[in-house]
């Protein structure tokens, strides 16, 4: 009675979710992505994306960045390496909340269309010594493109801005990490929560500087969530006449987690991952498909499954286990033979 009554929650928390966002246009878009290149169809759109998948330096930090930060109280904020139409979501905002110690840190990067950011989870593990920055997205938050009701820009069925905007996110939280770096916090962890959690997952497979990686409510392919999710019906409108599933793969490939197991199973990177088993958002089977791939190439990531939906995670008693399971990942030390003390 109670798991029908939780579904029934999460399809109208869903609906909630659909306002808002239209069918839009098909278009490939590839100068935003691989900027200065002729690429006109989406044959070789894929061709240019199959070869990011394996390029290492493809979310590199931009030549000739500009390292200026600037802090004020609580916030801290500087210019993004790659520049957009939107001055807005030039400049990237964080919000941090101290913990009085350069001992740990944990940079959050949130869901898609957000719309605020969560107190209570900085101020539950600042209290417990770790200091938690949570950074703005590309189009969310300080960021938002003026006059638009969600963050389409980042994610849709333009495939070469949402390339731009998903690697925009990848290089400022690189970019906000080597800050914190340098400015003395010892273990830096990053957690990601839905879309974020692609985010997350895809910094700490390319920046040494992450100790640890938490991902909430992820999978391995990005277009395969769009193409199933429950929460993203509109672009996969705008997509099915246009691509095949199997083209949207290769599109969008650079995002895709399981091209990265590898780096994420290394032996200095300790992982956890947090799924809904009745999630509608990001299919139980994709977030399945990720851990396989995790295991397979060695790592051995903390799992956690709750019997709740994508969205009612938020809810007791099951924001609960997910927080404290959190907790005790971040504060957990593997004593195993190369690892990080």
């Amino acid at each position: 009675m109670y798991l029908s009554w939780l579904d029934r929650w999460d399809e109208q928390r869903a609906r909630r979710g659909e306002d808002g966002k239209e069918t839009t246009s098909f278009i490939l878009d590839a100068d935003r992505a691989f900027p200065g290149e002729r690429i006109d169809s989406i044959r070789e759109f894929c061709a240019r994306a199959d070869e990011a998948s394996i390029d290492p330096t493809f979310f590199d930090e931009q030549n000739g960045g500009d390292q200026r930060f600037e802090v004020r109280e609580h916030w801290v904020k500087f210019p993004s390496d790659i520049s957009t139409d939107v001055a807005e979501n030039n400049i990237v905002w964080a919000k941090i909340t101290k913990s009085g110690s350069l001992d740990k840190a944990l940079v959050i990067f949130h869901h898609w269309n957000a719309r605020a950011r969560n107190a209570q989870i900085a101020g539950f593990l600042s209290r417990r010594g770790i200091t938690v920055i949570e950074i703005a997205m590309p189009y969310h938050f300080e960021r938002n493109r003026p006059g638009s009701l969600h963050a389409d820009y980042m994610l849709s069925a333009n495939l070469g801005r949402t390339i731009q905007a998903v690697r925009q996110a990848v290089c400022d939280g690189g970019k906000l990490i080597r800050w914190l770096k340098s400015e003395g916090y010892r273990e830096i962890s990053v957690l990601g929560m839905s879309l974020g959690s692609w985010v997350a997952g895809l910094i700490a497979a390319h920046d040494p500087n992450v100790s640890k990686a938490s991902l909430f409510l992820t999978g391995g392919s990005l277009a395969d969530m769009v193409w199933t999710g429950r929460a993203t019906r509109s672009i996969r409108r705008s997509l099915e006449s246009e691509i095949e599933l199997a083209d949207l793969r290769r599109a969008w490939g650079p995002f895709n987690l399981e091209n990265y197991a590898h780096r994420l199973a290394r032996p200095d990177l300790d992982i956890q991952i947090v799924l809904a088993k009745r999630d509608t958002v990001v299919m139980p089977e994709l977030s399945e498909s990720l851990l396989r791939s995790l295991k397979n190439a060695g790592g051995r990531p903390q799992v956690l499954k709750l019997n709740c939906g994508h969205y009612s995670l938020g809810k007791l008693p099951y924001i609960l286990y997910a927080g404290l399971s959190l907790k005790r990942f971040l504060s957990w030390v593997d004593r195993a033979p190369g690892r990080r003390k």
